[in-house]
């Protein structure tokens, strides 16, 4: 069995990316669309990897969304149903961090807000909770 604690200690990374990123998106003028994207996809990245420290597995030193989802498919094929929004958050791990490099508007922001969001609840609701567990989408 996992160390419970450090599953729960990843989750609350990707819930505080996903609250810092929900913040910055609705309630900061201008808003701050690079920055938001980046957070969703560390949101997403750091919930897929809780559940496989949960299940015991090392996850890799990797941005890629998709192989770590497709990694968590694995393992349970219900992750398929969240693969498509981490192939399209996965860019946004590096490309919004430089200029020039992925020019994002609000309408794509506010979608990469949402698919992180379901990234999040479909990985926690993958986990058994505890009172420790962040609770579900009350962000």
């Amino acid at each position: 069995m996992s160390d419970i604690k450090l599953v729960y200690d990843w989750l609350r990374h990707s819930q505080n990316n996903l609250i810092v990123a929900r913040h910055s998106f609705y309630d900061l003028h201008p808003k701050q669309t690079e920055i938001v994207c980046y957070l969703c996809q560390q949101s997403a990245e750091t919930a897929l990897k809780a559940y496989l420290v949960y299940l015991d597995m090392e996850p890799p030193k990797t941005h890629n969304l998709v192989e770590l989802c497709n990694l968590c498919i694995e393992q349970n094929s219900e992750y398929s149903a969240i693969k498509e929004y981490c192939a399209r958050l996965t860019p946004y791990g590096v490309e919004t961090r430089y200029p020039n490099e992925l020019a994002v508007d609000e309408k794509i922001t506010e979608q990469a807000v949402i698919m992180a969001q379901k990234v999040y609840d479909f990985c926690l609701s993958k986990i058994p909770s505890e009172d420790s567990v962040p609770p579900k989408s009350e962000i």
